[in-house]
Protein backbone atom coordinates (compact mmCIF):
# COMPACT_ATOMS: atom_id res chain seq x y z
CA UNK A 1 0.00 0.00 0.00
CA UNK A 2 1.30 3.34 -0.58
CA UNK A 3 0.71 7.00 1.01
CA UNK A 4 1.40 10.26 -0.94
CA UNK A 5 3.92 12.68 0.88
CA UNK A 6 3.72 16.60 0.24
CA UNK A 7 6.29 19.39 1.63
CA UNK A 8 4.32 22.17 1.00
CA UNK A 9 3.92 25.97 0.67
CA UNK A 10 5.71 25.70 -2.70
CA UNK A 11 3.64 27.90 -5.38
CA UNK A 12 2.51 25.97 -8.17
CA UNK A 13 3.32 27.56 -12.23
CA UNK A 14 3.18 26.26 -15.64
CA UNK A 15 0.59 23.98 -17.30
CA UNK A 16 -1.53 21.03 -16.64
CA UNK A 17 -4.08 18.69 -18.34
CA UNK A 18 -7.25 17.31 -17.21
CA UNK A 19 -8.65 14.02 -18.22
CA UNK A 20 -11.21 12.19 -19.17
CA UNK A 21 -14.32 12.15 -16.52
CA UNK A 22 -14.52 9.81 -14.32
CA UNK A 23 -18.59 10.18 -13.84
CA UNK A 24 -19.10 10.09 -17.39
CA UNK A 25 -16.74 7.31 -19.00
CA UNK A 26 -18.66 4.86 -16.03
CA UNK A 27 -22.23 5.31 -17.68
CA UNK A 28 -20.75 5.22 -21.27
CA UNK A 29 -18.95 1.87 -21.11
CA UNK A 30 -22.17 0.84 -19.54
CA UNK A 31 -24.29 1.74 -22.70
CA UNK A 32 -21.99 -0.73 -24.28
CA UNK A 33 -24.11 -3.40 -23.04
CA UNK A 34 -27.07 -2.28 -25.10
CA UNK A 35 -25.07 -3.51 -28.48
CA UNK A 36 -23.92 -6.92 -29.42
CA UNK A 37 -21.12 -5.09 -31.35
CA UNK A 38 -17.40 -3.79 -31.26
CA UNK A 39 -17.43 -0.21 -28.70
CA UNK A 40 -14.36 2.25 -29.07
CA UNK A 41 -14.12 5.18 -26.48
CA UNK A 42 -11.07 7.16 -26.41
CA UNK A 43 -10.06 9.99 -23.43
CA UNK A 44 -10.42 7.30 -21.02
CA UNK A 45 -8.70 8.57 -17.68
CA UNK A 46 -6.47 5.18 -16.28
CA UNK A 47 -8.68 4.72 -12.91
CA UNK A 48 -9.32 2.10 -10.63
CA UNK A 49 -13.29 2.98 -11.08
CA UNK A 50 -12.11 2.39 -14.77
CA UNK A 51 -11.06 -1.01 -14.15
CA UNK A 52 -13.67 -1.97 -11.86
CA UNK A 53 -16.30 -1.17 -14.75
CA UNK A 54 -14.40 -3.28 -17.46
CA UNK A 55 -14.03 -5.93 -14.79
CA UNK A 56 -18.27 -6.11 -14.28
CA UNK A 57 -18.51 -6.18 -18.03
CA UNK A 58 -15.98 -9.00 -18.46
CA UNK A 59 -17.94 -10.75 -15.50
CA UNK A 60 -21.08 -10.37 -17.76
CA UNK A 61 -18.90 -12.14 -20.86
CA UNK A 62 -17.69 -8.66 -22.60
CA UNK A 63 -14.31 -8.61 -23.81
CA UNK A 64 -12.62 -5.53 -22.74
CA UNK A 65 -9.10 -3.79 -23.58
CA UNK A 66 -7.90 -0.72 -22.36
CA UNK A 67 -4.49 0.93 -23.53
CA UNK A 68 -3.38 4.60 -24.04
CA UNK A 69 -6.26 6.63 -23.08
CA UNK A 70 -8.68 4.45 -25.54
CA UNK A 71 -11.32 1.44 -23.93
CA UNK A 72 -12.76 -1.54 -26.87
CA UNK A 73 -15.32 -3.33 -25.34
CA UNK A 74 -16.56 -6.21 -27.43
CA UNK A 75 -20.27 -6.57 -25.94
CA UNK A 76 -21.44 -9.40 -28.45
CA UNK A 77 -19.89 -11.70 -25.99
CA UNK A 78 -22.00 -10.73 -22.88
CA UNK A 79 -24.28 -13.91 -22.12
CA UNK A 80 -24.42 -13.37 -18.30
CA UNK A 81 -26.62 -11.24 -16.38
CA UNK A 82 -25.64 -10.99 -12.70
CA UNK A 83 -23.53 -8.03 -11.41
CA UNK A 84 -21.69 -9.76 -8.06
CA UNK A 85 -21.41 -8.49 -4.66
CA UNK A 86 -17.71 -8.66 -4.48
CA UNK A 87 -17.49 -5.82 -7.55
CA UNK A 88 -20.54 -3.91 -6.97
CA UNK A 89 -19.67 -3.22 -3.39
CA UNK A 90 -15.81 -1.61 -4.52
CA UNK A 91 -17.92 0.67 -6.70
CA UNK A 92 -21.76 2.58 -6.24
CA UNK A 93 -21.56 3.11 -10.08
CA UNK A 94 -21.84 -0.58 -10.98
CA UNK A 95 -25.52 -0.01 -10.34
CA UNK A 96 -25.47 1.54 -13.99
CA UNK A 97 -25.76 -2.08 -15.62
CA UNK A 98 -29.17 -2.81 -14.46
CA UNK A 99 -30.59 -0.61 -16.55
CA UNK A 100 -29.03 -1.87 -20.24
CA UNK A 101 -28.89 -5.80 -19.01
CA UNK A 102 -32.76 -5.40 -18.88
CA UNK A 103 -33.37 -3.44 -22.17
CA UNK A 104 -31.15 -5.79 -23.67
CA UNK A 105 -31.81 -9.08 -22.21
CA UNK A 106 -35.08 -8.60 -20.13
CA UNK A 107 -33.83 -9.73 -17.29
CA UNK A 108 -30.71 -8.68 -14.76
CA UNK A 109 -29.31 -9.82 -10.93
CA UNK A 110 -27.64 -6.58 -9.78
CA UNK A 111 -26.14 -6.50 -6.00
CA UNK A 112 -27.33 -3.63 -3.79
CA UNK A 113 -24.38 -0.84 -3.61
CA UNK A 114 -24.41 -1.10 0.01
CA UNK A 115 -23.13 1.51 2.39
CA UNK A 116 -21.15 4.43 1.58
CA UNK A 117 -18.68 6.11 3.83
CA UNK A 118 -20.06 9.46 2.73
CA UNK A 119 -23.72 8.72 3.57
CA UNK A 120 -26.79 7.15 2.57
CA UNK A 121 -27.29 6.98 -1.17
CA UNK A 122 -30.25 4.74 -1.83
CA UNK A 123 -31.62 3.44 -5.03
CA UNK A 124 -35.48 3.65 -4.99
CA UNK A 125 -35.35 6.07 -7.73
CA UNK A 126 -33.68 3.49 -10.18
CA UNK A 127 -36.37 0.95 -8.67
CA UNK A 128 -39.30 3.51 -9.35
CA UNK A 129 -38.50 3.95 -13.09
CA UNK A 130 -37.81 -0.01 -13.83
CA UNK A 131 -41.58 -0.29 -12.62
CA UNK A 132 -43.09 2.09 -14.35
CA UNK A 133 -41.59 1.24 -17.52
CA UNK A 134 -42.91 -2.73 -16.88
CA UNK A 135 -40.36 -4.46 -15.18
CA UNK A 136 -41.14 -7.13 -12.62
CA UNK A 137 -38.01 -6.06 -9.69
CA UNK A 138 -37.76 -8.06 -6.49
CA UNK A 139 -35.50 -7.28 -3.71
CA UNK A 140 -33.44 -11.00 -2.74
CA UNK A 141 -31.06 -11.86 -0.73
CA UNK A 142 -29.19 -8.42 -1.02
CA UNK A 143 -29.85 -8.75 -4.68
CA UNK A 144 -32.38 -6.14 -6.98
CA UNK A 145 -33.61 -8.75 -9.21
CA UNK A 146 -35.69 -7.47 -12.41
CA UNK A 147 -37.12 -8.92 -15.37
CA UNK A 148 -39.79 -7.77 -18.07
CA UNK A 149 -41.48 -9.22 -20.75
CA UNK A 150 -42.24 -5.93 -22.06
CA UNK A 151 -41.12 -2.35 -21.87
CA UNK A 152 -43.35 0.59 -22.26
CA UNK A 153 -42.48 4.00 -22.70
CA UNK A 154 -44.38 6.29 -20.55
CA UNK A 155 -43.51 9.46 -18.18
CA UNK A 156 -41.42 8.72 -15.49
CA UNK A 157 -41.51 10.98 -12.57
CA UNK A 158 -38.72 11.46 -10.02
CA UNK A 159 -39.17 12.56 -6.42
CA UNK A 160 -35.80 13.60 -6.27
CA UNK A 161 -32.81 14.86 -8.75
CA UNK A 162 -30.42 11.61 -9.45
CA UNK A 163 -27.69 10.85 -11.89
CA UNK A 164 -27.42 7.81 -11.63
CA UNK A 165 -30.83 7.32 -11.99
CA UNK A 166 -31.50 9.56 -14.52
CA UNK A 167 -28.53 7.91 -16.47
CA UNK A 168 -30.07 3.96 -15.55
CA UNK A 169 -33.64 5.07 -16.98
CA UNK A 170 -32.00 6.35 -20.28
CA UNK A 171 -30.48 3.37 -20.92
CA UNK A 172 -33.68 1.31 -20.44
CA UNK A 173 -36.14 3.87 -22.13
CA UNK A 174 -33.39 3.58 -25.25
CA UNK A 175 -34.38 -0.26 -25.94
CA UNK A 176 -37.89 0.15 -24.46
CA UNK A 177 -41.08 0.73 -26.88
CA UNK A 178 -43.01 4.27 -27.51
CA UNK A 179 -41.42 7.44 -25.83
CA UNK A 180 -40.40 7.75 -22.29
CA UNK A 181 -40.29 10.99 -20.60
CA UNK A 182 -37.90 11.84 -17.39
CA UNK A 183 -39.37 14.76 -15.32
CA UNK A 184 -37.07 16.08 -12.69
CA UNK A 185 -34.10 14.49 -14.64
CA UNK A 186 -30.51 15.53 -13.29
CA UNK A 187 -28.87 18.43 -15.83
CA UNK A 188 -25.50 17.41 -15.44
CA UNK A 189 -23.16 17.73 -18.32
CA UNK A 190 -22.10 14.06 -18.16
CA UNK A 191 -25.97 13.17 -18.67
CA UNK A 192 -25.31 14.92 -21.70
CA UNK A 193 -22.34 13.03 -22.52
CA UNK A 194 -24.30 10.16 -22.45
CA UNK A 195 -27.31 10.89 -24.53
CA UNK A 196 -24.37 12.09 -26.95
CA UNK A 197 -22.92 8.45 -26.86
CA UNK A 198 -26.38 7.08 -26.61
CA UNK A 199 -27.37 9.38 -30.04
CA UNK A 200 -24.23 8.08 -31.87
CA UNK A 201 -25.50 4.17 -31.15
CA UNK A 202 -29.13 5.16 -32.95
CA UNK A 203 -30.85 6.40 -29.54
CA UNK A 204 -33.46 9.09 -29.54
CA UNK A 205 -33.46 11.09 -26.43
CA UNK A 206 -34.03 15.07 -26.68
CA UNK A 207 -33.40 17.18 -23.62
CA UNK A 208 -30.46 16.17 -21.78
CA UNK A 209 -29.47 18.94 -19.75
CA UNK A 210 -32.92 19.98 -18.63
CA UNK A 211 -34.68 18.82 -16.05
CA UNK A 212 -37.21 16.76 -19.13
CA UNK A 213 -35.93 14.18 -21.06
CA UNK A 214 -37.57 12.39 -23.98
CA UNK A 215 -36.48 9.27 -25.23
CA UNK A 216 -37.69 7.71 -28.35
CA UNK A 217 -37.12 3.72 -28.20
CA UNK A 218 -35.53 2.06 -30.88
CA UNK A 219 -35.76 -1.64 -31.85
CA UNK A 220 -32.00 -1.67 -31.69
CA UNK A 221 -28.53 -0.24 -31.46
CA UNK A 222 -25.62 -0.28 -33.29
CA UNK A 223 -21.80 0.02 -31.60
CA UNK A 224 -20.11 3.15 -30.21
CA UNK A 225 -17.62 3.91 -32.39
CA UNK A 226 -14.27 6.34 -31.31
CA UNK A 227 -16.36 8.24 -28.51
CA UNK A 228 -14.45 11.11 -27.09
CA UNK A 229 -15.31 11.70 -23.50
CA UNK A 230 -15.92 14.90 -21.90
CA UNK A 231 -13.46 16.43 -19.80
CA UNK A 232 -13.37 16.24 -16.42
CA UNK A 233 -14.81 19.22 -14.41
CA UNK A 234 -14.06 17.71 -10.59
CA UNK A 235 -10.35 17.02 -11.87
CA UNK A 236 -10.52 20.69 -13.51
CA UNK A 237 -12.10 22.85 -10.26
CA UNK A 238 -9.70 20.65 -8.61
CA UNK A 239 -6.11 21.89 -9.90
CA UNK A 240 -8.25 25.19 -9.86
CA UNK A 241 -8.13 25.15 -6.90
CA UNK A 242 -4.51 24.24 -6.26
CA UNK A 243 -4.08 27.72 -8.52
CA UNK A 244 -6.04 29.70 -6.40
CA UNK A 245 -3.19 29.05 -2.98
CA UNK A 246 0.37 29.99 -2.02
CA UNK A 247 -0.14 32.94 -5.12
CA UNK A 248 0.08 29.65 -7.68
CA UNK A 249 -0.23 30.65 -11.39
CA UNK A 250 -1.55 27.90 -13.44
CA UNK A 251 -3.09 27.08 -17.07
CA UNK A 252 -5.59 24.42 -16.63
CA UNK A 253 -5.77 22.78 -20.52
CA UNK A 254 -8.83 20.74 -21.80
CA UNK A 255 -11.10 21.79 -19.65
CA UNK A 256 -14.63 23.16 -20.78
CA UNK A 257 -15.10 26.80 -18.73
CA UNK A 258 -19.34 26.16 -19.36
CA UNK A 259 -18.97 23.17 -16.95
CA UNK A 260 -17.44 25.34 -14.00
CA UNK A 261 -19.61 28.42 -13.46
CA UNK A 262 -20.74 27.89 -9.69
CA UNK A 263 -16.74 27.25 -8.49
CA UNK A 264 -15.33 29.77 -10.73
CA UNK A 265 -17.94 32.48 -8.96
CA UNK A 266 -17.16 31.70 -6.10
CA UNK A 267 -13.67 31.35 -6.84
CA UNK A 268 -13.87 34.70 -8.21
CA UNK A 269 -15.55 35.69 -4.40
CA UNK A 270 -11.97 34.98 -3.07
CA UNK A 271 -10.07 37.10 -4.72
CA UNK A 272 -8.55 34.59 -6.91
CA UNK A 273 -7.94 36.02 -10.89
CA UNK A 274 -9.10 33.52 -13.51
CA UNK A 275 -9.18 33.97 -17.13
CA UNK A 276 -10.48 31.42 -19.60
CA UNK A 277 -8.82 31.54 -23.10
CA UNK A 278 -10.17 28.43 -25.49
CA UNK A 279 -10.57 25.20 -23.66
CA UNK A 280 -7.94 26.53 -20.69
CA UNK A 281 -8.52 28.45 -17.93
CA UNK A 282 -5.41 30.59 -16.39
CA UNK A 283 -6.10 30.72 -12.44
CA UNK A 284 -3.69 32.88 -10.28
CA UNK A 285 -3.55 32.73 -6.55
CA UNK A 286 -4.26 36.33 -4.96
CA UNK A 287 -1.93 37.00 -1.50
CA UNK A 288 -5.18 37.54 0.43
CA UNK A 289 -7.87 34.96 0.21
CA UNK A 290 -11.41 36.55 0.95
CA UNK A 291 -14.12 34.08 3.12
CA UNK A 292 -17.28 32.96 1.46
CA UNK A 293 -20.20 31.32 2.43
CA UNK A 294 -21.40 28.92 -0.74
CA UNK A 295 -23.94 25.78 -0.36
CA UNK A 296 -23.87 22.44 -2.61
CA UNK A 297 -26.72 21.86 -4.98
CA UNK A 298 -27.66 20.27 -7.63
CA UNK A 299 -25.85 21.26 -10.99
CA UNK A 300 -26.12 24.12 -12.16
CA UNK A 301 -25.12 24.60 -8.47
CA UNK A 302 -21.89 24.17 -6.68
CA UNK A 303 -21.34 20.73 -6.98
CA UNK A 304 -21.06 18.39 -4.06
CA UNK A 305 -18.04 16.84 -5.28
CA UNK A 306 -16.14 20.65 -4.87
CA UNK A 307 -17.56 20.42 -1.24
CA UNK A 308 -14.07 19.49 0.35
CA UNK A 309 -11.83 20.94 -1.89
CA UNK A 310 -12.85 24.79 -1.62
CA UNK A 311 -12.82 23.69 2.33
CA UNK A 312 -9.73 23.69 2.00
CA UNK A 313 -9.40 27.74 0.55
CA UNK A 314 -11.82 28.98 3.54
CA UNK A 315 -9.15 27.11 6.07
CA UNK A 316 -6.59 29.78 5.41
CA UNK A 317 -8.84 32.39 3.96
CA UNK A 318 -9.54 35.43 6.13
CA UNK A 319 -12.48 35.51 8.38
CA UNK A 320 -15.20 33.11 8.70
CA UNK A 321 -16.72 30.92 5.95
CA UNK A 322 -20.34 28.77 6.63
CA UNK A 323 -20.56 26.24 4.20
CA UNK A 324 -23.84 24.22 3.81
CA UNK A 325 -23.78 20.33 2.25
CA UNK A 326 -27.59 19.63 0.63
CA UNK A 327 -26.43 17.04 -1.60
CA UNK A 328 -24.75 14.37 1.33
CA UNK A 329 -25.33 15.86 4.63
CA UNK A 330 -22.37 13.81 6.12
CA UNK A 331 -19.76 14.44 3.67
CA UNK A 332 -17.54 16.41 6.20
CA UNK A 333 -15.80 13.23 7.44
CA UNK A 334 -12.19 15.14 6.04
CA UNK A 335 -12.45 17.89 8.81
CA UNK A 336 -11.14 15.87 11.31
CA UNK A 337 -8.15 15.59 9.36
CA UNK A 338 -7.89 19.14 9.08
CA UNK A 339 -8.51 19.39 12.27
CA UNK A 340 -5.48 17.93 13.06
CA UNK A 341 -3.68 19.97 10.97
CA UNK A 342 -4.76 23.16 12.61
CA UNK A 343 -7.86 24.14 11.06
CA UNK A 344 -10.28 25.52 12.70
CA UNK A 345 -14.03 24.07 11.82
CA UNK A 346 -16.57 23.12 13.41
CA UNK A 347 -19.80 21.26 12.28
CA UNK A 348 -23.19 22.66 12.79
CA UNK A 349 -25.72 19.94 11.35
CA UNK A 350 -25.32 19.43 7.86
CA UNK A 351 -22.82 23.26 7.82
CA UNK A 352 -19.53 23.58 8.96
CA UNK A 353 -18.37 26.72 10.03
CA UNK A 354 -15.07 27.54 9.11
CA UNK A 355 -12.38 30.54 10.30
CA UNK A 356 -9.39 30.87 8.36
CA UNK A 357 -6.15 30.53 10.34
CA UNK A 358 -2.42 32.01 9.77
CA UNK A 359 -1.26 28.60 8.46
CA UNK A 360 -2.08 24.95 8.65
CA UNK A 361 0.48 22.33 9.46
CA UNK A 362 1.58 18.92 7.95
CA UNK A 363 0.63 15.97 9.87
CA UNK A 364 0.12 12.60 8.80
CA UNK A 365 -3.62 12.28 7.87
CA UNK A 366 -5.90 9.73 6.45
CA UNK A 367 -8.46 9.80 2.96
CA UNK A 368 -12.06 8.71 3.67
CA UNK A 369 -13.37 9.04 0.35
CA UNK A 370 -12.34 10.19 -3.25
CA UNK A 371 -13.09 13.29 -3.01
CA UNK A 372 -12.25 13.73 0.62
CA UNK A 373 -8.38 12.30 -0.60
CA UNK A 374 -8.46 15.48 -2.86
CA UNK A 375 -9.19 18.05 0.01
CA UNK A 376 -5.99 16.41 1.98
CA UNK A 377 -3.80 16.18 -0.87
CA UNK A 378 -4.88 20.31 -1.21
CA UNK A 379 -4.13 21.01 2.14
CA UNK A 380 -0.81 19.49 2.15
CA UNK A 381 -0.16 21.67 -0.68
CA UNK A 382 -0.65 24.59 1.67
CA UNK A 383 0.22 23.04 4.41
CA UNK A 384 3.94 24.46 6.17
CA UNK A 385 6.26 21.20 6.81
CA UNK A 386 5.63 17.43 5.70
CA UNK A 387 2.42 16.15 5.19
CA UNK A 388 1.83 12.19 4.41
CA UNK A 389 -1.79 10.92 2.78
CA UNK A 390 -2.69 7.45 3.41
CA UNK A 391 -5.21 5.47 2.29
CA UNK A 392 -4.78 7.06 -1.56
CA UNK A 393 -6.56 3.94 -2.93
CA UNK A 394 -9.76 6.26 -2.81
CA UNK A 395 -7.63 9.14 -4.83
CA UNK A 396 -6.37 6.68 -7.49
CA UNK A 397 -10.54 5.97 -8.17
CA UNK A 398 -11.08 8.88 -9.50
CA UNK A 399 -7.89 11.24 -10.31
CA UNK A 400 -5.50 9.83 -13.11
CA UNK A 401 -1.52 10.43 -11.31
CA UNK A 402 -2.92 13.81 -9.79
CA UNK A 403 0.41 13.30 -7.82
CA UNK A 404 2.24 13.37 -11.10
CA UNK A 405 0.43 16.55 -12.70
CA UNK A 406 1.02 18.35 -9.38
CA UNK A 407 4.67 17.72 -9.14
CA UNK A 408 5.16 18.48 -13.00
CA UNK A 409 3.93 22.37 -11.98
CA UNK A 410 6.29 22.49 -8.63
CA UNK A 411 4.27 20.70 -5.99
CA UNK A 412 6.87 19.19 -3.63
CA UNK A 413 5.19 15.33 -3.94
CA UNK A 414 5.56 12.01 -4.26
CA UNK A 415 4.42 8.60 -3.42
CA UNK A 416 6.28 5.89 -0.49
CA UNK A 417 5.05 2.58 0.58
CA UNK A 418 3.51 2.60 3.83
Amino acid sequence: MEKIVIEGKKKLSGEVNVGGAKNAVLPIIAACILNDGENTISNVPDLADVRTMMKLLETLGAKCEYADGELFVNSKTIDRYKAPYDLVKTMRASVLVLGPLVARFKKAEVSLPGGCAIGERPIDQHIKGLRILGASVQLEDGYVSAAAEKLEGTTVPFDLSTVTGTENIMLLASLSEGETVILNAACEPEVVDLANALNLMGAKIEGAGTDIITITGVSSLGPLRDYRVMPDRIEAGTLMIAGALNESDLVIKDCRFEHLGALTGKLLQTGTEIEKNGDSIRVRGSGEIRSIDFSTLPYPGFPTDMQAQMMILMCVADGMSVITENIFPQRFMHTAELRRMGADIKLVGNSAVVRGVAEIRGAPIMASDLRASASLVLAGLCGTGRTEVSRIYHLDRGYEKLDEKLRSVGAGIWREKE
